[in-house]
């Protein structure tokens, strides 16, 4: 069976020679905050730079009121202690919008979040309706970022998206898919429609959108959303009997995730990458990717060199 990323963590420890509970001197993550400022990438569409490791909500904040609660809202607090900024929910996710939009007006931290949802269902009149509900769940009157889940009636809800952009109530608009399959049909609706933004997978196991999609991007000015950072998780299965490299600390790199998270961040058309979480130990892990140097053609090279023999 996968192990899930507390596990990998724990044998990474054990791997260096420590207890799940020992604090090891270079520590394969880390609960406090990163020190300094975050990478930031700018939206070509205003050159409004965001920080380039935001926060996935999918599964992780399907969530009610109950255990999970505490940890989802210090999750929060960490990472708009850490600098973060960028969350991204859908409709899709179950409870996820409402958890983000109550937890946040809990913290009070709503002017420092871009919010970004999505619209998932088809025909005009449902999609303003579902849209109408996200802004009640997420407890705000602007939403940063509307796109249209997995191009579902892509055409009809982008007459509505550019209407409420051009009204004031949505800030940019764009687009998502999570698989390889669907770039065709991505690649075509880019052309076709004039996002701001686009969200698509990318990670050291999933690298078909380098090929087409990223370029594309840099060509027509736009942003990129970067999901499944970690393959769903995949990666960390991967290299959980691996030891951190010796030349992790080149990147100043502390754990695999942010090594894993440099490779995406290093193609300079990504913008911001979503690894899910609630877990405050790994937000604060995965902010921590965005300091420090990111790797070049050789080093994303020896990343993925590591990963394919693992």
């Amino acid at each position: 069976m996968p192990l899930n990323r507390r596990e990998v963590l724990v044998a990474g420890l054990a791997l260096a020679g420590c207890s799940p509970d020992a604090a090891p001197a270079q520590p394969q993550g880390t609960a406090m905050p990163p020190t300094g400022p975050l990478l930031t990438r700018k939206i070509p569409a205003t050159g409004e730079a965001l920080p380039a490791v935001g926060l996935g909500t999918w599964q992780a904040f399907d969530i009610g009121r109950g255990d999970d609660w505490d940890q989802a809202r210090e999750g929060v607090s960490a990472f708009v202690e850490g600098g973060g900024k960028v969350v991204d929910s859908s409709p899709m996710y179950g409870r996820a919008e409402a958890a983000v939009g109550e937890i946040a007006a809990e913290l009070g931290v709503r002017p420092k979040l871009f919010l970004a949802t999505k619209v998932w269902t088809t025909g005009r009149d449902a999609g303003i309706a579902q849209m109408e509900a996200s802004f009640a769940k997420l407890r705000t009157e602007t939403i940063d970022l509307m796109q249209v889940h997995n191009l579902l009636d892509l055409d009809t809800h982008m007459a509505t998206l550019r209407d409420w952009k051009a009204a004031g109530r949505l800030r940019y608009i764009g687009a998502t898919h999570y698989t390889e399959s669907a770039y065709p049909a991505l690649e075509a609706a880019m052309r076709r429609h004039p996002f701001d933004v686009i969200q698509i997978n990318a990670s050291v196991a999933e690298r078909g959108a380098e090929a087409r999609i990223l370029p594309l991007a840099q060509e027509l000015g736009m942003g990129v959303i970067v999901n499944r950072p970690f393959a769903g998780g995949d990666l960390f299965a991967r290299v959980r009997r691996l030891p951190l490299p010796a030349w992790a600390g080149e990147l100043g790199c502390t754990s695999w995730a942010q090594i894993l998270l440099k490779y995406v961040l290093a193609h300079p058309a990504v913008t911001c990458a979503i690894p899910g979480t609630r877990n405050p130990r790994h937000i604060a892990d995965n902010l921590g990717a965005a300091t420090g140097p990111l790797p070049d053609a050789a080093q994303r090279a020896r990343i993925l060199e590591a990963v394919r023999a693992a």
